[in-house]
């Protein structure tokens, strides 16, 4: 048999290798830097989780991210901004309610949140720490003080349509005879102040808002919003106290325009993942009151599904409405 040349093997072995090498192409995506867009001022909780992203991120990259805060409208003003961005470099950080209950509170939503987004990742969660006056019973003796109150107590949140607010909607229709009547804040902090000085009776609020006033003595914590977490280790489930079916957490998740090209979501599912896993990433966030999850796209449309029908039960049930 005779020998095959060497410039005939040559021209075969390329012709094998072409599609591997073709295939291990590098993404070219970003080309210019990324934009994190996020609905609430520097140092919330969500304009927190993006800071904590963007360094990381952008080294995976090899562009800059740049978080741009666009508040109001509860994060929909700087949601909408990114359902209509057609540069493929403008991504969002939302909250639930972006996702899962602002269409149904805001008759005139100027964004779809099915149809209008491409789901990248749920990014971080944490629960919600029912809290009370100091002088409150513990566990469920504390509902029982609740029911017996009636519409004498109130409660607190951050505002109409907020997972504060919809949450305790929730808990009332899991605790019979609950029926502490909400009374609105603009912030978290103030939340608080009316809690201290006796105005509010009971409210819902993040872990970070909550144990600093646990800790000191000033305000007693009656449960979890989920069951055990890291973030707050010394805090039983709401569960303990007999409260049942009621899960329900704050979220942050990543998510890009409709028209996001395959090149972006493919190398962010690619670049995230690790990042999200990363010892340092998963402490700072946690220092800020954030569990860092990480999640396929499936993964998040599956939470936001989940969570949207148990909303849309709560405003629906009670009539919630925004002006």
């Amino acid at each position: 048999m005779p020998a095959m040349s060497i410039s005939r093997r040559n021209l075969l072995l390329a012709a094998a290798a072409a599609p591997l090498f073709s295939h291990a192409q590098p993404n070219t995506w970003p080309t210019r830097p990324v934009h994190l867009m996020v609905g609430f001022p520097g140092g919330s909780t969500p304009d927190i989780a993006a800071r904590v992203l963007a360094e990381p991120l952008a080294r995976a990259l090899g562009q800059p991210v740049v978080v741009d805060n666009k508040p109001g409208a509860s994060g929909n003003i700087a949601a909408d901004f990114v359902a209509k961005a057609t540069d493929d470099h403008t991504l969002g950080i939302v909250i639930n309610g972006n996702l899962t209950s602002s269409k149904l509170l805001y008759p005139s939503l100027p964004y779809d949140p099915e149809r209008d987004f491409t789901p990248l990742s749920l990014l971080v969660t944490a629960p919600l720490v029912l809290v009370a006056l100091p002088n409150a019973p513990s566990g469920a003796a504390f509902f029982d003080a609740a029911r017996a109150a009636g519409d004498k107590w109130n409660y607190g949140s951050v505002g109409v349509g907020s997972v504060g607010h919809l949450g305790m909607e929730l808990l009332k229709t899991r605790v019979r005879g609950l029926a502490p009547v909400h009374v609105p804040f603009q912030g978290n902090p103030q939340v608080v102040t009316a809690m201290l000085g006796g105005q509010v009776q009971m409210a819902l609020v993040p872990p970070g808002v909550a144990m600093p006033q646990v800790r000191a003595g000033k305000l007693k914590a009656i449960g979890l919003t989920s069951g055990r977490s890291p973030l707050v280790p010394e805090v039983a489930p709401l569960a303990n106290a007999g409260v049942r079916d009621f899960d329900l957490e704050v979220w942050a998740a990543l998510l890009g325009p409709a028209g996001l090209s395959k090149a972006a979501q493919e190398r962010i599912g690619h670049e995230l993942g690790p990042i999200m896993k990363s010892a340092e990433v998963r402490q700072k966030l946690f220092e800020q009151g954030w569990q860092a999850v990480g999640t396929s796209p499936d993964g998040m449309r599956a939470r936001v599904k989940k969570e949207a029908a148990i909303m849309a039960s709560i405003i629906n049930a009670k009539g919630i409405k925004l002006e």
